[in-house]
Order: C-alpha cells, then sequence, then structure tokens
C-alpha cells in the first residue's frame, strides 16, 4: 500500500485546509473485515450510532480512524445509500418535505446512488495519511476556492471536461461516496440538510469527492503546478494559495452619485 503521508501534508500546507481529507474504505468481505480488527490497534467505533457524516468527524476533526458496521449507523438515508436496508415507505416518507408528492419521493430516492443491496460489512474512516487502505474515495471538506481548484486538477488530470456534480436529497456525505465509488468520477456538491446540522458542516463546507485511484496522480499534478508557478494559486499565479483576495478590476468598481441625485 501507498504511504500517503507526505500526499496529505503537501494539501494540507498548499490548500489551508480547515480540514483533514478522509479516506473512505468500503469493506464488503468478512476476512477482510476481521483481518482489520485483529491488526489495526489503534481504531475507533461510536460509543452509540451515528449518522456517516458524523462518524468523518472523526478521522477530518479528531485525526483518527472510525470502524463503522451497520449497527453502529444512526441514519436511515445513509443505510439506504449503503445497502443496509431496503426501499420502504418510511424511507420515501422521510423526503416528502423536499418534494410534490409521493410519487416524486420515490422517483429520486430509486435514483440514488447506490452500493448492491446486502453486501457492505463496514466502513472505515480515516485521515488521508493514517489510512490503513489504497482510500476507494478521499472526501475533502473545504470551502468555495478549495473546491474549484481541486475540481479543476481532477479535470486536468482525467481529461474530463466539464465535471458533473452529484447533488441528491438528503444523502451530500453519502452518497456523495457511494457515487464516486460507484462511477470513478469525482464531485463537488454542497452539504444537504442532514450534513449540515448533524455532520458539523455550518461554516459552510462544500464537498468534494475524488476516486482513490486518482489522488495521487492529482498530488503530482499538483506538484507540477507548484513548480511551474510558485504556488497552486489560480486567482494570481505565484501568489500563495488561494492569492491576493481582491476583484477583478478592482479599481474599476468605483461609484458616484447619478447627475439628479440629492
Amino acid at each position: 500500500m501507498r504511504n500517503y503521508s507526505e500526499i496529505q501534508d503537501f494539501f494540507m500546507k498548499e490548500f489551508r485546509f480547515m480540514h483533514l481529507p478522509v479516506a473512505v474504505k468500503f469493506i464488503f468481505k468478512d476476512e477482510e473485515l476481521q483481518d482489520f480488527k485483529k491488526d489495526v490497534k489503534d481504531y475507533y467505533v461510536p460509543n452509540k450510532p451515528l449518522t456517516f457524516c458524523q462518524a468523518e468527524i472523526g478521522p477530518r476533526m479528531k485525526g483518527i480512524t472510525v470502524l463503522q458496521e451497520k449497527e453502529s449507523l444512526g441514519c436511515s438515508n445513509a443505510a439506504y445509500v449503503f445497502g443496509w436496508k431496503g426501499f420502504d415507505e418510511a424511507e420515501v416518507k422521510s423526503h416528502l418535505k423536499y418534494v410534490r408528492d409521493m410519487k416524486q419521493a420515490e422517483k429520486f430516492l430509486l435514483s440514488k446512488p447506490r452500493l448492491e443491496e446486502g453486501k457492505l460489512r463496514a466502513i472505515v474512516v480515516s485521515p488521508l495519511a493514517k489510512t490503513h487502505f489504497d482510500p476507494d474515495v478521499v472526501h475533502f471538506y473545504c470551502d468555495n476556492m478549495q473546491a474549484y481548484q481541486l475540481s479543476v486538477g481532477w479535470m486536468a488530470v482525467r481529461d474530463i471536461h466539464p465535471m458533473r456534480p452529484n447533488v441528491t436529497m438528503n444523502s451530500a456525505a453519502c452518497a456523495g461516496n457511494v457515487y464516486a465509488y460507484n462511477t470513478k468520477l469525482a464531485s463537488t456538491h454542497p452539504a444537504c440538510s442532514g450534513s449540515y446540522n448533524a455532520g458539523k458542516t455550518e461554516r459552510g463546507e462544500t464537498n468534494v469527492v475524488i476516486p482513490g485511484e486518482d489522488i495521487a496522480d492529482l498530488f503530482s499534478w499538483f506538484k507540477e503546478r507548484v513548480e511551474r508557478y510558485g504556488s497552486l494559486s489560480i486567482v494570481k499565479p505565484g501568489d500563495e494559495f488561494p492569492g491576493s483576495d481582491v476583484c477583478k478590476n478592482c479599481p474599476l468598481i468605483v461609484f458616484k452619485k447619478g447627475e439628479n441625485a440629492k
């Protein structure tokens, strides 16, 4: 497995992230889960059932590895996305506050990204530098300009343009990670209502989810940009990222009273 410490250190320094990038691993085999529990001595589990976005607080804010199994997930929306519960009327009704009627709620629910039902055994979320696996996806919680830079960097690495965001109801963190895992495509999208008020994103953080297999190439590309321009800034190349925080054409943004104003 690759050592991801250098990659995390680079991202934290160059992007000025407030949150550590989260390495997400989906475990589908009982043997792999048992090996993790036997071999890894520094993991934590939720004391009480948590939402998935709350479990991610462990790695991104506390710097710890968290193992979340079905019984420690306290969110029906995430349980549906992870294939830990089936489609039912209660889940449809939980979306009624967003939609026109039951029919639309059912349609939207059925269109969510989802893991195959009953296959997932556990999820491990770690700070990228401390991951025990090559991550399936890497989840960044960041501000608007950081999200933009990650997004355009990924587009350059994968030669994909435009990048399509994946915005779903009630499932920004959980479905965002599953979308990237299933499609091998990145996404930049806002917090959902659940992750906003339960997952500690009240600063307005944006979700950026990068497929795990792309993270090393993204790191290499950003290193090349630093060598080429002196920094990652796309506001003013060469400045310390994110660059000069001023309006373009700033001297022109001046107002005066109209001719007949008093």
